[in-house]
């Protein structure tokens, strides 16, 4: 082992921090630079996390500034981004530092969705990575003794500061390397390290032997504290426990001679030797056990060369008493190191990327803002619509203005032919019809999510609530119960609204049903129209006279007053303050914001004239009224009474009244369709929520179980008869979070179980949930439901998310309107949500099937009356094989060409030498017989070639 103890790294697996990041931001805001710049920062954070954590990292400097800057990162964004359990899911996983995973199970991790958790880990690798590059530096300069001393000294601040908030940012027991026990450890051991380079470095300058003597004495002291701290944890090497033990007596040592030196420069010749004979037991007792370890054989040279020397002199010259080492006067000790303090920001290049991000306290007080600004603004226009229809009321019942054009009794008041060209270019009935046919699709969409979000959390509660009352005390995890009331409250909220909302649309029906007839007759052509108005006498001569001049000067300022209203409903609408200054002071002044104080304050100041001078515009209207009034009574006496006349007057006030039912309903429908619309991508949201969380869930629930089949290997049916839900026990592909280092072979020879599946999106049912079949029998008619809900899964952030506010079903009753009109300022939605993939091609197919099945079922019960065989009784259907395997013949490429053509085959080659070797002996034996040469020539001029011939084919035999 080194001659000084570095810590090694956690390593963590691979999280995404894209997605859920980027799916925040987009929900959060809109659409624009801003956001662009957002999700450039949340690439930017992800490629950091990666160079930090996803590669093996060099000791260097520059490795330990990419760390800190991550951990600086992380520290920034936590105000920023809600990262809990049910808001931005993220899992961190990370692995024990020292565990190396045992032979039948895998090595000790930990999955926790906490920022903290992340944070905590990463100041871990930076504690560990600085004790890296410290141990690997050569102290032989000033420089690198000065380096070495301050990582030593960074590396012991970081373990201290996570041994004191470790505990405070997670809410389960940590894994052992980063337990408050152990990282306290790891402190000390790189303080007595740093303690140890400032002795190095205070000999090499050849300090005074007193205080070299105390620096070594105390870097002693902190190497025993770190010892006695290291003696009971077994999951620590033991190199670090031998390689203390042998520094705590090195130091010693160290500190004995220095002071031995001390000694006799003050003459102590006695005090001298015995604190040379302490140092030599000491380094002995180092070499004896902690040789594989560390190598003291300079210093025991050294000691006895001095020890020798003075037993000598003393022996011969001085025969001063040797005392005993408990005689001897303590050394004293001087501490120049201390644990880095940690200050925000660790590094000194460090930018934010999000600085332009305010943070989620903000975003929750500028949506509060923003609901409590959206009711205070449908308050003011409810109360001047009121007003307005109040107006229009009396006004319709009073049949004016159409009475006082109508006095001749058998033409078209200009008013009424007025109101029927706008009816018609409203679109008239079709409209309208069209508009109730879409609400009720809508409101079976929002319920259907809101029925399947609910049912996930009810399956996962279940298989919790069955799991704990089975396991008992060791389900040691928050009940399921207690983690979805706040989102069953927003639900509880959501289905509220839902019933608020088909009521409203029940009394649009009711009203539109009432002027269904009048409604008819506008939309018709004008001498339909007129066919459509009883005529009457005549009464030429009220005009000009004095009383319909007032009555018709009242009647205008009446509509004055409408047409003012109409442009103050656009200023209060067109009213806008940026808010987050205000909030970001009250965060930064007082670490919260009271947002329900600042925002009153805040609308009061704004709208405040405003209420002010709706109120003065009701007073006039009051009393324009009363005047209206009077003035009719006068002009109703001077006309003639007959029931030509009264009925003609009757059909001219309802088709008034049916005008300014016909405006309200066209505006109540859209603002509906656009409510509904909203809503149902804040319920998908939820959905998607709940779908995070239940996954979640049943990751950490097979965690547990994991953990509990190991720790009672023994005990097997202790956790049988356990019933979970199949949807919930699906399984997957995911890595486990959790997994014990230790596991039985039996479970080794098995398939390692995973973690459950993320659910598959919701199907939606054409069949009407219950909430929706107990409508009023007047309610709308509801189209043919879609097969399928699309499945969008924006993130939904509970607490601080944009309710529609443009249709407010609280409202009705108060303003007489079912709906309010929407702020100008909010975003249109589309009518409907955009569908997206289906996660399985299967659900084609099933949607086919069901397409297919339905009508055949249909026709059969009310038609045919088939009898329905059985499975096994039915015709086998044949099959047909149109393929089979592809006979393979060379070359298989159509365009081959070999590049070896003109190359002769490797068994050419090695026949080659054996053919000349053939053609040359018999060419020698040819010409032997010829020349008649003896036969031990022949034989001697053979041998003389074999060694050629073996040369060349090794194959060939000698002989």
């Amino acid at each position: 082992m080194a001659r000084f103890i570095s810590i090694p790294l956690k390593k963590s697996a691979e999280v995404d921090l894209l997605k859920p990041m980027s799916t925040f931001i987009m929900a959060m805001y809109p659409a624009g630079q801003e956001q662009v710049d957002h999700l450039h920062a949340v690439e930017e954070l992800n490629r950091l996390r990666k160079n930090a954590l996803g590669r093996p990292l060099d000791k260097h400097e520059s490795s330990l500034e990419i760390l800190l800057r991550y951990h600086d990162q992380l520290c920034a964004i936590e105000s920023k981004f809600p990262f809990s359990g049910n808001q931005l899911c993220v899992t961190f996983t990370w692995k024990d530092a020292f565990d190396k995973g045992s032979l039948f199970g895998g090595s000790v991790k930990l999955a926790l969705a906490s920022l903290g958790y992340e944070k905590t880990c990463v100041l871990f690798n930076a504690a560990a990575l600085a004790s890296q590059i410290a141990s690997e530096l050569n102290l032989d300069s000033d420089e690198r003794m000065k380096a070495a001393n301050k990582y030593y000294q960074l590396s012991s601040g970081l373990f201290c500061h996570i041994k004191d908030t470790v505990l405070l940012v997670l809410n389960r027991e940590p894994t052992v390397d980063i337990a408050p026990e152990t990282v306290g450890t790891f402190s000390s051991i790189m303080l007595a390290q740093a303690q140890e380079v400032v002795f190095l470095k205070a000999t090499a300058d050849k300090m005074k032997e007193a205080i070299i003597a105390k620096l070594a004495n105390q870097a002693a002291d902190f190497y025993g504290d770190a010892f006695k701290q290291c003696q009971y944890k077994e999951q620590l090497p033991k190199e670090i426990l031998s390689l203390l033990a042998a520094k705590h007596r090195i130091m010693q040592a160290n500190a004995e001679l220095h002071q031995s030196i001390l000694a006799k420069q003050k003459k102590h010749f006695g005090e001298e030797i015995a604190r040379l004979q302490h140092a030599a037991e000491l380094v002995k007792t180092v070499a004896s056990r902690y040789h594989d370890y560390v190598s003291v054989k300079d210093l025991s040279d050294r000691i006895n060369r001095a020890l020798t020397a003075a037993v000598k002199d003393n022996d011969f010259i001085y025969h001063d008493r040797v005392p005993e080492v408990k005689e001897l006067e303590n050394i004293g000790m001087a501490a120049l190191v201390k644990p880095t303090t940690i200050t925000l920001p660790l590094s000194q290049r460090f930018t934010d990327l999000f600085e332009k991000m305010v943070p989620v306290a903000v975003h929750q007080s500028m949506s509060m803002y923003g609901q409590r600004k959206a009711e205070t603004v449908n308050r003011l226009v409810g109360t001047m619509r009121e007003a307005t229809n109040l107006c229009h009321s009396v006004l319709a019942y009073l049949n004016l203005p159409a009475a006082l054009e109508d006095l001749s009794g058998d033409s078209i008041p200009h008013s009424i032919v007025e109101k029927a060209r706008t009816t018609i270019k409203q679109g008239g009935l079709q409209r309208i019809n069209q508009l109730m046919k879409d609400l009720p699709e809508l409101l079976t969409c929002n319920i259907d999510i809101l029925d399947e979000s609910l049912k996930m959390l009810d399956e996962e509660e279940t298989a919790d609530s069955e799991l704990r009352t089975k396991v008992g005390q060791r389900w040691k995890r928050t009940p399921s119960g207690d983690l979805y009331k706040a989102l069953r409250a927003e639900a509880a909220n959501f289905s509220s609204m839902l019933d608020k909302a088909t009521h409203a649309d029940q009394r649009v029906r009711e009203r539109y049903n009432t002027h269904y007839h009048m409604i008819a007759l506008l939309c018709k052509p004008e001498n339909e129209l007129i066919a459509g108005i009883p005529s009457a006498n005549p009464t030429k001569t009220l005009q000009g006279s004095e009383v319909v001049n007032v009555l018709r000067a009242l009647v205008l300022q009446l509509e004055e007053l409408c047409k003012e209203r109409d442009v103050l409903e656009g200023e209060i609408k067109a009213v806008t303050v940026d808010m987050s200054p205000t909030f970001l002071a009250a965060l930064a002044q007082d670490g919260a914001i009271d947002e329900e104080q600042l925002s009153v304050a805040q609308l009061d100041q704004l709208y405040g004239p405003y209420s002010q001078r709706i109120q003065a515009s009701r007073r006039t209207q009051e009393y324009l009224l009363g005047e209206v009034q009077k003035s009719h009574q006068e002009f109703s006496g001077l006309k003639p009474s007959n029931t030509e006349a009264h009925a003609r007057e009757e059909v001219l006030k309802k088709l008034a009244s049916a005008h300014d039912s016909f405006m309200e309903i066209i505006n109540t429908l859209r603002e509906g369709t656009k409510f509904y619309s909203s809503l149902t991508e804040i319920l998908l949201r939820f959905q998607n929520t709940c779908s995070d969380i239940v996954f979640a869930r049943k990751t950490e629930r097979d965690d547990l179980l994991n953990e509990l089949q190991q720790s009672i290997a023994q005990q097997p049916s202790s956790l049988s008869g356990v019933k979970v839900p199949a949807s919930v026990l699906a399984p997957t592909t995911t890595t486990t979070t959790t997994v014990s280092s230790t596991a039985s072979p039996q479970q080794q020879s098995q398939p390692k179980s995973q973690p459950p599946a993320r659910p598959p999106p919701p199907s939606v049912t054409t069949t009407a949930p219950a909430a929706l079949r107990n409508l009023p029998p007047n309610a709308p008619v509801m189209a043919n439901t879609p097969p399928g809900v699309p499945y969008i899964y924006p993130t939904y952030y509970q607490g601080y998310y944009q309710m529609p506010m443009g249709y407010n079903p609280y409202a009705y009753g108060q303003y007489n309107m079912p709906y309010q009109a929407a702020p100008q300022t909010q975003a249109s939605y589309p009518q409907q949500p955009p569908k997206q993939q289906h996660y399985y091609p299967q659900r084609d197919l099933s949607d086919r099937i069901d397409r297919a099945l339905t009508p055949v079922v249909k026709d059969n019960d009310y038609i045919y009356h088939d009898r329905v065989p059985e499975v096994k009784e039915l015709e086998n259907i044949g099959m047909v094989a149109l393929v089979k395997p592809t006979t393979i013949t060379l070359p298989l490429s159509q365009r081959f060409t070999d590049l070896f053509e003109k190359m002769v085959p490797v068994a050419v080659h090695q026949s080659m030498p054996m053919y000349v070797c053939n053609r040359l002996v018999g060419t020698i034996l040819d010409e032997s017989l010829k020349m008649r040469v003896a036969r031990p020539q022949v034989i001697l001029t053979a041998r003389a070639i074999s060694p050629l011939v073996t040369q060349a084919s090794p194959q060939v035999p000698r002989s």
